[in-house]
């Protein structure tokens, strides 16, 4: 889901666009505009001067609803990752009666809104300040990411017929390796096509139902071809050389 703002509004910001007398922003509306300042400038670069004048509001009002800029900004990010995260009846849409179709379509899915801009953006600032504000990166899990897993759990429950360990498993080896790497490469800045996308989640999906061991399969069975036939090869030398040792010592008898 898209948050709330428009490129054109980010040009915008940075001038007052209230004039005195008119009733302030609401809650909602000063969270929404003030977001566009933290993607853009980081928490550390983004003033609280800049804010209040991004929303026409005194700082002291700013100060008597949230206290401090830590606060405001865990608050925003908070409304914009609620707004953000894929509700789990758009993944009840995806299930088919092919495990493998719903696993590739919840997949892609959940990858074109990781990857949305909103998401690589929401991404990059997460990632960069969870390790000083832990509280952002529990709040992502606990509002869509634990839920997610929980729900694909008992997905796999129901078609698998697994216990509840094994499926937990699965739903979170699913999350790691279908939507873990290429939004991350993406969120730094690594290129990342389209084609590789699609491609590293059907394999997710292969390794997940088929397993390793039937991807490698073609591989094991040509090397235990090679080893065959060097067995084969040895064996026929072995009793080309018993052959000639035989002629030789009937060529030297008396």
């Amino acid at each position: 889901m898209k948050v709330p703002y428009d490129e054109g509004e980010v040009r915008n910001l940075a001038a007052p666009n209230r004039g005195p007398g008119r009733p302030s922003l609401s809650n909602q509306e000063l969270l929404d505009r003030s977001l566009v300042l933290f993607l853009e400038n980081g928490f550390e670069r983004t003033s609280i001067d800049a804010i209040c004048s991004a929303a026409g509001m005194a700082k002291r009002t700013f100060y008597q609803r949230y206290g401090d800029k830590l606060t405001f900004f865990k608050a925003t990010l908070e409304r914009a990752i609620e707004q953000w995260i894929l509700p789990l009846e758009a993944l009840e849409e995806c299930v088919k009666d092919d495990l493998e179709e719903t696993l590739l379509l919840i997949g892609r899915r959940l990858v074109a809104n990781v990857m949305s801009e909103d998401g690589i953006r929401l991404l990059r600032i997460t990632n960069a300040e969870s390790p000083r504000i832990p509280e952002i990166g529990a709040f992502t899990y606990e509002a869509g990411t634990g839920p997610t897993i929980d729900w694909l759990a008992q997905l796999f429950r129901r078609r698998l017929d697994c216990g509840e360990a094994d499926a937990r498993k699965a739903a979170i080896a699913f999350m790691n390796i279908a939507v873990g790497g290429p939004p991350t490469a993406a969120a730094w800045g690594v290129p990342v096509s389209a084609e590789e996308i699609d491609a590293n989640i059907r394999y997710a999906v292969h390794v997940l139902l088929h397993g390793l061991l039937h991807t490698a399969a073609p591989r094991m069975s040509a090397e235990a071809s090679d080893i065959a036939e060097i067995e084969r090869l040895q064996h026929e030398n072995e009793q080309l050389r018993r052959l000639l040792v035989d002629s030789m010592l009937r060529t030297q008898a008396p």
